[in-house]
């Protein structure tokens, strides 16, 4: 006896396969099929596989191909600024101290330049530095260098560099405001990503919460870190040093104010509506009046 399969298309209907001649006899034919049932069928929409059907969101409207290109456009915006806080967070370009380069009265002077993590002393030669500057370095010059963790976060100790004493509390402060700022980060961008793949807008509005903090948690590490360099720098007098924010300082503002925009624009995606579309009517009526 053969086996008899029903497939269910996607309004509801049962549709089956068509009737097998029998032994000896002509199979019963059955009434015919509805318009929609076998042309659904062979169109590719059953649940055999064929074109993949757009999901609807919360407010009962599919997501369109432009307003998917406008999310993963400010997905973009907002990776740049990741990429950037990666960047900054992890290299020790925070702040370069200098003393002047003929304070130990011989042919060689000492610059340091540290970040969240670590710092670093380099011996740079006096006859490579530019003649018309008074401080020693830049830091990019070539010498010897040696680098060495903080112990904040092993021993609790202080680092000491020039006579001076690091401020610990701030300057872990500062690194955790920048973990937990990666933390959010890395939250927004799993919301954007089942935004895209679930095509529901409702993902949005935590990942723009998500960015938006994020880029605000990366200003206040940035601002907490110069609080622990002033601090650093007005623990000892005995050795004069000229300080200068560096380029990991440059990375993490930019970062910060990228992540603020991203998180921006996905909250107006987010919206029922399109705030131009409020706005410029109301401007119209205003200039006809």
């Amino acid at each position: 006896m053969w086996s008899t399969f029903l497939v269910t298309d996607e309004e509801g209907r049962t549709v089956g396969p068509p009737a097998v001649a029998s032994m000896g006899g002509v199979a019963p034919v059955g009434p015919p099929q509805g318009p929609g049932g076998l042309a659904n069928l062979m169109s590719g929409r059953s649940t055999f596989g064929g074109n993949k059907r757009r999901r609807t969101t919360s407010t009962g409207h599919a997501m369109s191909e432009a307003q998917e290109g406008k999310i993963k456009l400010a997905f973009f915006v907002a990776i740049v600024g990741v990429v950037l806080t990666v960047l900054g967070v992890g290299t020790e370009f925070w702040v370069e101290l200098a003393p002047p380069k003929n304070f130990y009265s011989n042919q060689t002077c000492l610059t340091a330049h540290y970040g969240l993590w670590k710092g670093c002393t380099k011996t740079l030669w006096v006859a490579d530095i530019d003649p018309e500057r008074e401080s020693c370095g830049p830091a990019e010059l070539p010498g010897e260098s040696n680098c060495t963790y903080f112990k904040f976060f092993t021993t609790g100790e202080n680092a000491v560099m020039f006579q001076k004493t690091t401020r610990k509390n701030l300057n872990v402060v500062a690194a955790m405001l920048a973990l937990f700022s990666l933390f959010l980060m890395v939250m927004g961008a799993i919301c954007i990503t089942m935004s895209l793949s679930k095509e529901i807008l409702f993902f949005l509005k935590p990942a723009s919460v998500c960015f938006i903090l994020s880029g605000v948690m990366v200003l206040l590490s940035l601002l907490v870190f110069h609080q622990s360099v002033l601090a650093f720098l007005a623990s000892d007098h005995t050795v004069p040093l000229h300080h200068e924010l560096s380029w990991s300082v440059s990375c993490i503002g930019c970062a910060g104010a990228v992540l603020i925009v991203g998180g921006i624009l996905f909250l107006l995606l987010a919206l029922p509506y399109s705030p131009w579309q409020r706005c410029l009517p109301q401007k119209d009526s205003s200039s006809s009046s």
